[in-house]
């Protein structure tokens, strides 16, 4: 059930990305959200889990995207491995 629910926050965190790099404006307090939650999930890093870099990459990326323009790849990149990472937790 866990797994879910952090599956969930991957779906909508890509969301996010997929409306930043469409050029609508997501919710500040949507994106501060999931910033904060991946860098919690980003911690188990410390646990030895490998895909966490990619949490704790896309939590900078989504707070710096508050104040600039993330390059468009990088964003691509993270969004697409952050849908991955939430469809395969559904599974």
């Amino acid at each position: 059930m866990l797994v879910k629910i952090l599956g969930g926050l991957d779906l909508i965190s890509a969301i996010v990305f997929l409306m930043i790099i469409f050029g609508l404006d997501p919710w500040t307090q949507l994106v501060l959200f999931c910033a904060g939650l991946l860098f919690l999930k980003g911690l188990f890093i410390l646990t030895g889990e490998p895909l966490s870099v990619i949490d704790l990459v896309s939590s900078l990326t989504l707070i710096f995207s508050l104040l600039w323009i993330p390059w468009m790849g990088l964003a691509w990149m993270l969004a697409l491995l952050l849908l991955a990472k939430g469809i395969v937790s559904f599974i």
